[in-house]
């Protein structure tokens, strides 16, 4: 039986948490789940991780203890956990409130995808990362001047990533997995109109019945995983496989 290893950030609630219910059932996989929040799981495949990912010098001691070497046949890194944070036009955003978004949104995946890359790029494992990415990537959205801008330079880091690493063995995945119900969505429906121009439109997402349901997503995360080979492209969408 294949051995896997999964590496799972932000696993404690919504799309992570689907994540892990996802690969928790499924045999011959490990996963190593990293969260602020520890869940009361029992589970002998699942060792939890409780770091704050906004905490970079917390994160940077925990490195070498996140990446074993072992004798895995996939080695895989998704890079979930993200905030949306203030949800107000640029101009009225409070410093602190930015300097936590951008390290949990960009800076802890970039110090995960390093340390990943550096700890197997010699070893014979299939080794896959996924960092979840957003369409705000690549279309601003007034009152996301933070969001949008760490997911972009999130995506163009893994798109370096995997240019520099053309091998059989690394695939680098820039994700984005469309709108989903959870409760980041919530928050985003409970933003002012006057931060947020767009907010009728995503509590109408709602109404409507027009939001993805986290489980769905995770399984088609799954799908990617499992069938590499017929992804090309670094950036990709699920809405569209």
């Amino acid at each position: 039986m294949s051995k896997t290893l999964l590496i799972l950030t932000g696993h404690s609630k919504g799309l992570g948490r689907a994540i892990l219910d996802q690969f928790l059932k499924k045999e011959g996989v490990e996963v190593l789940a990293i969260s602020r929040t520890k869940l009361n799981i029992e589970a002998s495949n699942l060792t939890q991780l409780p770091i704050d990912l906004s905490e970079l010098e917390v994160l940077d001691k925990e490195l070498e203890s996140i990446f074993p070497i072992a004798n895995y046949e996939t080695i895989i890194l998704i890079n979930n956990a993200g905030w949306i944070g203030e949800i107000k036009p640029i101009g009225k955003l409070h410093p602190s409130e930015m300097r936590t978004q951008v390290n949990l949104n960009l800076l802890a995946p970039m110090f995960l995808t390093n340390s990943f890359v550096k700890s197997y790029k010699f070893t014979s494992s299939k080794n896959i990362v996924i960092n979840i990415s957003s369409g705000a990537s690549s279309r601003p959205v007034s009152g996301w001047g933070g969001y949008c801008s760490t997911k972009a330079a999130l995506a163009m880091f893994t798109l370096v990533a995997a240019k520099e690493n053309k091998s059989d063995n690394f695939k680098f995945f820039s994700l984005a997995p469309g709108i989903v119900d959870t409760e980041m969505q919530a928050d985003i429906r409970k933003s002012s109109d006057v931060d947020f121009p767009e907010l009728e439109k995503f509590q109408d997402f709602k109404s409507n019945g027009d939001l993805s349901d986290p489980k769905e997503v995770a399984e088609k995360i799954d799908y990617l995983i499992s069938n590499v080979e017929k992804f090309n492209e670094v950036i990709q969408d699920v809405r569209k496989f």
